[in-house]
């Protein structure tokens, strides 16, 4: 199979998965039958899937990873210690960890083709990701409270894991719980990726954006945290700062100069 038939034979399947969509029209472009894809991957819900389906997923999540830059954390440059700045999309980053600010319901996010980081990371590691989420809080047997972290299998992502973390929703204004919990999803992420061997992790912007944290203010959290965790514990653990607006990495860069 090349790109354009694994794209149409996954389309096919996922519209079979769903009886009342079984005979809609597949767009003739490529551009329009992306989007599709990545449509039907959102708002499926977690569950088993056939062999073949995940070897044909698996191949072509793979050619199109290929086809972007990917970065790796040996092509950047520590702007301190063992800690790096870069401004990029985390899904294109090679590296032990990549951290997503995840929602409490730890299974992604089925807006189709949000642009979230949440989004993003569970449609290019593919449908595996969720089934592992789901099979992860269902023996949990309740939502995940913020502040905590869950590390799973990367999948078809260049990193090797992902570290899920549920950040602070700020409503109205921030409170010192907001900064507590914040720092709380920090330490967490760094305990947990030091506890299972993963020599570096890449941070997002937890909970800004939608979260609604002030994005100073998180960035200062961010920074602190890691700083004292790093002196604190003699963590060798390489932390990367990814931002992906020009204003984060401002404030970001003022940071750590």
């Amino acid at each position: 199979m090349n790109q354009d038939q694994r794209r149409r034979y996954l389309i096919e399947e996922l519209l079979w998965e769903r009886p009342s969509c079984r005979r809609q029209e597949i767009p003739t472009d490529a551009d329009r039958q992306k989007v599709l894809l990545r449509s039907l991957m959102n708002v499926r819900h977690p569950a088993a899937i056939g062999k073949r389906y995940l070897e044909v997923q698996d191949d072509y999540l793979q050619e199109e990873l290929a086809a972007k830059k990917i970065t790796r954390l040996s092509d950047l440059h520590p702007i301190q210690e063992a800690i790096y700045l870069w401004r990029g999309d985390i899904t294109t980053l090679e590296c032990g960890a990549i951290v997503n600010a995840a929602n409490s319901g730890m299974t992604g996010c089925y807006q189709p083709c949000h642009n979230c980081i949440d989004n993003c990371i569970h449609t290019y590691a593919g449908v595996q990701l969720r089934l592992k989420c789901a099979e992860m809080m269902a023996e949990q047997g309740y939502e995940e409270p913020t502040g905590q972290a869950k590390i799973t299998p990367a999948y078809n992502l260049p990193c090797d894991y992902v570290i899920h973390t549920v950040g602070p929703i700020v409503r109205g204004e921030l409170t010192r719980e907001h900064c507590a919990l914040l720092k709380s999803c920090y330490r967490s992420c760094l305990k947990l990726a030091d506890e299972n061997g993963v020599g570096s992790i890449a941070f997002c912007c937890i909970s800004t954006g939608v979260f609604m944290f002030p994005n100073e203010k998180a960035a200062e959290i961010a920074v602190d945290t890691v700083q004292k965790y790093k002196a604190e514990t003699g963590s060798k653990i390489e932390v990367v700062f990814n931002v992906f607006k020009e204003r984060d990495e401002e404030i970001y860069r003022k940071l750590l100069h």
